[in-house]
């Protein structure tokens, strides 16, 4: 029998959480519902979801708080997290996205919308189906191990980051504009918006310490990976 992905539902107004819960589970979902951080940490410590629905404002520690939190401990680190937040604004979507989420979705949202973000976090996470090594100057990059390194140095580098430096470093030199690089990372979906990017190519650049002025910004078109990095990196 096929297992099916559990989603964590963490929401503290529960007409919303079951509205939810019952979609998910209708469309091939596992729901499990809490109401705050500190019930959500319990389910963590029980059984890991494959992704997590985080509402922004909850009682106790914040959707924000709980997000950096959950990124920095390494067993939940990889668990795709999706805000649900009724702040639309641009600063606080960044935030959002600064502090783990690897998608947000403001309220009031469509099930249609939920379910297609939420299969396009699972598809991001599901590891590229490739063999290959590659390696630009002193950055190496192993398909089949999952392995990236620099300077000999093995480097820990998030899933998404992972696919987004295999694809550069698979067309080198080249400049990538944000909607090329949506394209061919996330596929063609129409929820992601371009400053998603941003954050990840910073996340990566982070993962990848002195290699990632290998990372080129190209003012006004877009990203570039290149042996020969021009400048220092610049956070």
């Amino acid at each position: 029998m096929k297992k099916l992905p559990r989603v964590l539902i963490v929401e503290d107004e529960s007409p919303i959480a079951e509205l939810v819960a019952v979609n998910l589970r209708h469309n091939g979902f596992q729901p499990i519902w809490a109401e705050d951080g500190e019930s959500a940490q319990r389910e963590l410590d029980a059984v890991l979801p494959d992704v997590i629905l985080l509402d922004w404002m909850l009682p106790g520690q914040s959707g924000l708080q709980l997000a950096r939190k959950w990124r920095a401990d390494s067993r939940t680190k990889q668990i795709p997290i999706l805000m649900l937040t009724a702040r639309g604004d641009e600063p606080d979507k960044v935030a959002g996205l600064d502090a783990g989420a690897d998608d947000y979705i403001t309220k009031p949202f469509s099930t249609q919308e939920l379910l297609a973000r939420i299969r396009a976090v699972l598809r991001r996470r599901a590891p590229e189906q490739v063999s290959d090594s590659v390696s630009i100057g002193e950055l190496v990059l192993d398909a089949a191990t999952y392995r990236v390194s620099y300077q000999g140095q093995q480097l820990k580098v998030g899933p998404t980051e992972f696919k987004l430096l295999h694809y550069l470093m698979k067309h080198p030199e080249r400049v990538h504009s944000r909607a090329q690089l949506l394209d061919k990372i996330w596929g063609d979906h129409v929820f992601i918006e371009e400053r998603t990017v941003d954050v990840h190519v910073k996340r990566l650049r982070e993962a990848l310490g002195v290699g990632g002025a290998m990372v080129e910004t190209v003012r006004g078109a877009g990203y570039r990976l290149t042996a020969q990095p021009q400048t220092l990196m610049r956070a």
